[in-house]
C-alpha cells in the first residue's frame, strides 16, 4: 500500500489510542485539547471541500458553524436535550441557512461570490447578537451536553470517541464524494465552469449541493463545538472565525484530501504551544504560518504527497 493510504490510518489508530494512554501519562488535559482539534478539522474538511474541489472561496463558513452551534444550545435552554432530536434539528438548520445563502451567493463569481457570503455570514452575526433571550453578545452557556440514551456525554472519554468516529466518518464521506461522479463533476466545474455547461451538466444545481453539504458538516462541528465548550458566542461566526478556517485550509493544502484536517491540527498545535512561552503568539504563529506557507505553496498534506489528491483517484483513504 502507498504511504499516503497507511498514513490516514496510522493516525486514527493513534488518535483512538491516545485517551487509553493519556491518564498513565498525566496527559489528561490534551484528551479535551486533541478533541478540539478533531473539531475544527471536520469544519476546516467542510470548507476545502467546496474551496479546493469546487473553487467557491467562501468568506462565510463560521455562519453554518455558529448556525449549528446555536441551534442545539437553544434547543437546550427550552428544554430539548435530547440529542437524537436537537442535533438533526441543528443540522437542518445549518443546511437551510446554507441553501438560501447559496441559492443567492452561487449566482455571482469571483470577488463578488467571496464578498456577499462575508456579507451574508456578517448578516447571521449581527442577527445572533439580537438575540437577547438567548445571551445577546454575551454568548449563551449550555448547562450540560446533550444526551444519547445509553451513552455518556458528560464522560470526557466517551465525547472524545464519539467525535473522533464523526469525524473518521465524516471524512470518508467526503472522500467517497470527491471519487464519486458528482465529484468528478464538481471538479471539473472548479477547472472549467463554461465547458460544464456546453457539456449539460447542471452547474448550479452540483455546485449548491456540494454548498449544502459543506454547511451541513459545518453546522454539525458546530453542534459538537457547542457541547464540548458548553458555551456558544456570536464571535463563532464573526468574519476572522472564517478567515481562520480558510487558513487552516491554506496551510493543509487546498484541494488535497486531508488538507483541512491537517491544517487545523497544525494551527490550533502551534497556537497552544506557543501561548506556553509568551502572551503576544500572535506573531511568532503569523510568522510561522508565513514559513508553511512560502516553502510549501501546495500546503503541508501536498508537500507529503507531491500532487493535488484531486487528480488522482489511487489514493482515497479509509
Amino acid at each position: 500500500m502507498q504511504t499516503s493510504r497507511i498514513a490516514p490510518w496510522i493516525v486514527l489508530l493513534a488518535l483512538a489510542a491516545f485517551p487509553l494512554v493519556a491518564a498513565p501519562l498525566d496527559l489528561g488535559f490534551y484528551v479535551s485539547f486533541v478533541r478540539r482539534v478533531m473539531i475544527f478539522a471536520l469544519a476546516a474538511a467542510s470548507l476545502n471541500f467546496i474551496l479546493g474541489y469546487g473553487g467557491m472561496v467562501a468568506l462565510g463558513h463560521a455562519a453554518f458553524f455558529g448556525a449549528g452551534a446555536y441551534a442545539v444550545a437553544i434547543l437546550a435552554t427550552e428544554g430539548v436535550n435530547n440529542a437524537l432530536l436537537a442535533w438533526p434539528v441543528a443540522l437542518l438548520v445549518a443546511g437551510a441557512l446554507a441553501a438560501m445563502i447559496g441559492a443567492v451567493s452561487l449566482r455571482t463569481r469571483g470577488v463578488y461570490f467571496i464578498m456577499i457570503t462575508l456579507a451574508f455570514a456578517q448578516m447571521v452575526y449581527y442577527i445572533s447578537i439580537s438575540l437577547r433571550k438567548y445571551g445577546g453578545d454575551d454568548g449563551l452557556n449550555l448547562a450540560g451536553v446533550s444526551r444519547i440514551p445509553g451513552i455518556d456525554l458528560a464522560s470526557d472519554r466517551t465525547f472524545y470517541y464519539l467525535v473522533l468516529v464523526i469525524l473518521a466518518g465524516s471524512l470518508s464521506l467526503l472522500n467517497r464524494m470527491i471519487d464519486s461522479r458528482f465529484g468528478q463533476a464538481l471538479q471539473g466545474i472548479r477547472e472549467n465552469e463554461s465547458r460544464m455547461v456546453a457539456l449539460g451538466y447542471p452547474v448550479f444545481g452540483i455546485k449548491l449541493f456540494a454548498f449544502v453539504i459543506a454547511g451541513v458538516m459545518g453546522g454539525l462541528a458546530g453542534v459538537l463545538l457547542a457541547n464540548h465548550n458548553l458555551f456558544v458566542s456570536p464571535a463563532m461566526m464573526h468574519w476572522t472565525a472564517s478567515a481562520s478556517l480558510i487558513i487552516m485550509v491554506i496551510v493543509g493544502g487546498i484541494g488535497h484530501r486531508w488538507g483541512g484536517a491537517v491544517g487545523a491540527a497544525v494551527m490550533l498545535s502551534l497556537e497552544e504551544i506557543l501561548r506556553l512561552y509568551t502572551d503576544y503568539w500572535h506573531l511568532p504563529l503569523g510568522l510561522l504560518l508565513l514559513a508553511i506557507v512560502l516553502l510549501a505553496p501546495a500546503g503541508l498534506a501536498g508537500a507529503w504527497v507531491r500532487k493535488p489528491v484531486a487528480a488522482t483517484r489511487s489514493e482515497a483513504g479509509p
